[in-house]
């Protein structure tokens, strides 16, 4: 079984991950509330795809059931100054499937597709 311990968050470079309140900007342009910014140099993205990229290849199942009861989801918690720029929004990234069952969380709604 896999654990915790073999999958330490270690983003490199500069990343700022931060939602507009009314009245923000960014580069000059008037954000909407609610919307997400997600910016950073270029280690600092390519950081955090491979980062992703690794969350989204993550077996679940085969995370030991103390870690990761069935049902739950894996996830990992961005914070300021730590992970994240001093700037940023606290940070949650996570699956939307769930261990054992795949099922996502009662809240998505799935987008519409074109």
């Amino acid at each position: 079984m896999e654990n915790s311990y073999n999958r330490r968050i270690q983003l490199e470079g500069h990343l700022d991950i931060f939602f507009s309140l009314d009245g923000d900007e960014s580069d000059g342009n008037q954000a909407e509330n609610g919307e997400v910014f997600i910016h950073g140099d270029p280690e600092g993205l390519r950081s955090f795809a491979k980062f992703l990229l690794g969350l989204a290849e993550l077996d679940q199942e085969k995370l030991d059931d103390n870690y990761l009861p069935v049902d739950a989801r894996e996830h990992h918690h961005l914070n300021p100054g730590f992970d994240l720029s001093q700037s940023s929004s606290k940070t949650i990234v996570g699956r939307l499937d769930a261990k054992g069952s795949g099922k996502f969380y009662d809240r998505y709604i799935t987008r519409e597709k074109s």
